[in-house]
């Protein structure tokens, strides 16, 4: 049987971030790390998210993050694994590429493993950032799970 999507858990929060945004006539565009594309989903799984949704990247790969979200070498260089300024940056990055009102950005280790000596991250950890207008806000979550499906879903939670 194929688990039901989105997630049970998150279908409330989606929908009303979704009907919110309607309302207000605002847009959100959102860049993925760790969770995979999953935030991006679960917005456009609401009807009517076409009329909110400016676009998702989902920028895995630090190569994809020069690309599409203005790193440069030396970012590569200097990166370290995710952290709120990571976050801070590629949101803000993202949502002037984008034009949105907000951008939703996550980075972290879904496991189920880490690189500790490489990356400073074990599994379960992401940093999360919302970028709009006025700045960013960010926050960290560590999870406590190695399980790398859940992880997923936890950090788009």
């Amino acid at each position: 049987m194929i688990p039901p999507f989105p997630p049970v858990s998150l279908r409330p929060i989606i929908e009303e971030v979704v009907n919110l945004l309607k309302a207000k006539k605002e847009t959100v565009s959102v860049a993925e790390t760790a969770a995979g594309g999953i935030i991006s989903a679960c917005l456009l799984s609401v009807p009517g998210a076409s009329g909110i949704f400016k676009g998702g990247l989902t920028i895995y790969t630090l190569e994809s993050r020069i690309a599409f979200a203005g790193w440069t070498q030396d970012d590569i260089k200097a990166y370290k694994g995710p952290t709120p300024d990571v976050v801070t940056g590629l949101a803000k990055s993202v949502r002037e590429k984008l034009q949105s009102t907000y951008t939703i950005c996550e980075s972290g280790t879904a496991g189920p493993t880490g690189n500790l000596a490489l990356r400073n991250r074990t599994p379960g950890y992401v940093a999360l950032a919302i970028a709009l207008e006025q700045g960013v806000v960010t926050r960290e979550v560590e999870t406590g799970l190695s399980d790398r499906e859940a992880n997923m879903v936890a950090f788009a939670e």
